[in-house]
Formats: C-alpha cells, sequence, structure tokens
C-alpha cells in the first residue's frame, strides 16, 4: 500500500449534487487510481461500468479507467482491506485515495468513528461536504445538513453554473458562517471546481481570518464561538478541558480546532476535532514562533454561559465570532452573535 493514501468522506444532504460530483471526478485522469465505497443507500448511477464480482464478501466494480467501486459492509476495515487488495488490471499503479460517499442524511461522525480501527493504515482523512447554491439556505434548519457542514475540511458549492450571477459572492458567506474552519471550493466553471473538491488539502494550518470578524450567515441553532487562553496552559488543564467539553456537549459539538500554547513545549499543539472525535494533540511551527493561541467551536444549540461553565473553569474567555445571521430565528436559544473585537 502506498504511504500517500487520501480517505475522502464525501457527504452532503439529500439533492446536492454530490454524487453528480464524483461522478464527474470520476472521469477525469487523474481519478484513474481511486476507490469508490458507497454506503447501503448510496448510488453511484455511472454510466459504462464494468461489471466484475468479486469473490469476497464485498460486492465489488471495476470500472473502465481501472478505478474500484464497491458497497460498504458492516465493517468498514475489512472493506477498506478488500479494496486495497482488489486486482485492477486496467490501473496504472497502486490505489492513491479512497472516496466514501455516504447517504444524504447521514452524519459524518459515526462513519469517522469506524476510521478509528485504521489506525494502522497510513491514511490522511477528510470530510468533503456540498452545498447546493440553489437552496443551501432552506437547508441550514436541517440538522443532518448542519453537521456535514460543521464536520468539513472543505465545503464544494454544487449548481453554480445554473445559478444567478451574484450567488458565488454571497454563497462564500453563508459557508463562512456554517464553518470558517473549512476551506470553500465556489467556482462557476464546473471542471475546475471538480479538480479543486478532491484535490490533495494544504497542510494543517489554521487562517489567521478565523481571529477577525465575520459578517456571514450561520445556522440558526449552531454557533461558532471563539476561545482564548488567559495564559499558557498545563497540558494536563488542556486535556481535561478538552475531554469534559467533549462529555459535556456530547453530539451538540460538530467542530472544534485551534492552536494552544503549553507550559511544557514552546512550539503551540493544534488540537481538532469532528464532534467528539479528538485528533491526537501535536506540535506546531516553529519553536519560539508567534503565534496567536485560540480554540475555534462549532455547537449545535449552545446556551448562554455553557462554554464557560466546563471545567477547569477560567481557562479561556469566550465571545461568539459571527455576526448576526441573515437565517437567524427568535427562541433558538443561540446566544446572539456579536463581532469579536480585541
Amino acid at each position: 500500500m502506498t504511504d500517500s493514501l487520501d480517505f475522502v468522506v464525501l457527504t452532503g444532504f439529500l439533492g446536492s449534487g454530490k454524487t453528480t460530483l464524483l461522478r464527474d471526478y470520476l472521469a477525469r485522469p487523474e481519478a484513474a487510481d481511486t476507490a469508490v465505497i458507497v454506503n447501503e443507500a448510496g448510488e453511484i448511477g455511472l454510466d459504462g461500468l464494468i461489471l466484475r464480482e468479486s469473490g469476497g464478501e464485498v460486492p465489488m466494480t471495476l470500472l473502465a479507467n481501472g478505478c474500484v467501486c464497491c458497497q460498504m459492509t458492516s465493517d468498514l476495515a475489512r472493506t477498506v482491506e478488500a479494496l486495497l487488495a482488489a486486482e485492477r488490471p486496467e490501473a496504472s499503479g497502486p490505489l492513491r485515495r479512497i472516496v466514501l460517499e455516504t447517504s444524504g442524511l447521514s452524519k459524518p461522525g459515526p462513519v469517522l468513528r469506524q476510521l478509528a480501527s485504521l489506525a494502522g493504515f497510513p491514511m490522511r482523512v477528510s470530510v468533503v461536504a456540498t452545498y447546493d447554491a440553489l437552496r443551501g439556505p432552506g437547508t441550514t434548519a436541517v440538522e443532518e445538513a448542519a453537521a456535514q457542514w460543521a464536520a468539513a475540511h472543505r465545503i464544494v458549492v454544487t449548481k453554480l453554473d445554473t445559478a444567478a450571477p451574484e450567488r458565488p459572492g454571497l454563497v462564500r458567506a453563508e459557508v463562512a458562517g456554517l464553518n470558517p474552519l473549512a476551506e470553500t471550493v465556489a467556482d462557476p466553471d464546473r471542471a475546475a471546481a471538480v479538480a479543486a473538491a478532491f484535490a490533495p488539502l494544504p497542510g494543517a494550518g489554521l487562517d489567521p481570518a478565523l481571529l477577525m470578524p465575520e459578517s456571514g450567515g450561520a445556522h440558526p441553532r449552531v454557533a461558532v464561538w471563539l476561545a482564548r487562553p488567559n495564559a499558557s496552559l498545563p497540558y494536563d488543564d488542556l486535556a481535561a478541558w478538552l475531554d469534559n467539553l467533549a462529555g459535556h456537549l456530547g453530539e451538540r459539538l460538530l467542530r472544534l480546532k485551534g492552536l494552544v500554547r503549553v507550559a511544557e513545549t514552546d512550539r503551540p499543539l493544534l488540537v481538532e476535532s469532528v464532534g467528539t472525535l479528538f485528533s491526537r494533540p501535536r506540535p506546531f511551527g516553529r519553536p519560539g514562533e508567534e503565534a496567536a493561541s485560540f480554540v475555534v467551536v462549532i455547537a449545535r444549540d449552545l446556551q448562554a454561559g455553557e462554554l464557560e461553565g466546563v471545567a477547569p473553569v477560567g481557562l479561556f474567555r469566550f465571545a461568539p465570532r459571527v455576526a448576526e445571521s441573515p437565517f437567524a430565528r427568535v427562541g433558538t436559544g443561540v446566544p446572539r452573535a456579536e463581532a469579536v473585537r480585541e
């Protein structure tokens, strides 16, 4: 197996165009070394398939360009192993990426938790979500759609080629309000958007713009909060706070990412989670390099003062990051979001 295997969880709400996006990508030359996993509710719907039944437990299809498509079993690790072992006579080399297409009503969190059993595989895991430019704002109140966008490392805006000319600028603000941590692909040029959707993600850096006031829209029940440490933290205090935050919020925690300075090292730690599934904190940047210390928390149905009560208390000061949303509703229990000012 190659040491540069990308595992992409492709998600998106019903009818948002994720299957079409995947189909268009698989027709491109750079997709030749791709495997596709569809879940029980998924459908690739590709023309010109070369069907090839596997002798194992994983129903498998060999595509004309050497790509492999299979149906996900209840054991994701077994499915991945079957894909890596599959014969691909048309292929030019080993698999370079696996794309798992979820159903339109799936939340990424449970899928990512299954991936924990694949820790022995050297894979880079990312979540790519689709956002329908024509009806995206109309689905922001749907819990599954909100979870998909909040978990995404990259959000791909679909159907821009049929949208009004002013939509690209507006939709970027909408997406930024839903998940300021995600990279946004919003290109009316369909070919360029497809290529960008599955391009390797850049390094795990943090955009300084995350610290700036934001005027984009937000989900009526999803809040984006900025937590700034009051001082350099003992690592044990940071670990306890992250653990308690996950325990307190549970499924309401959608995404977390930040850089936090700890007393034990001269490099800040990169902390990140999708839902309550945390990546191992790791040093980031160069020793002694000046960098802002902060954590962005995206969560559902947050009450005012709720984050301040997570123990150990007093480690952070908190402020909502996103300006008041054009989608905001009265009585949602979400605090009014003001721009963050120093």
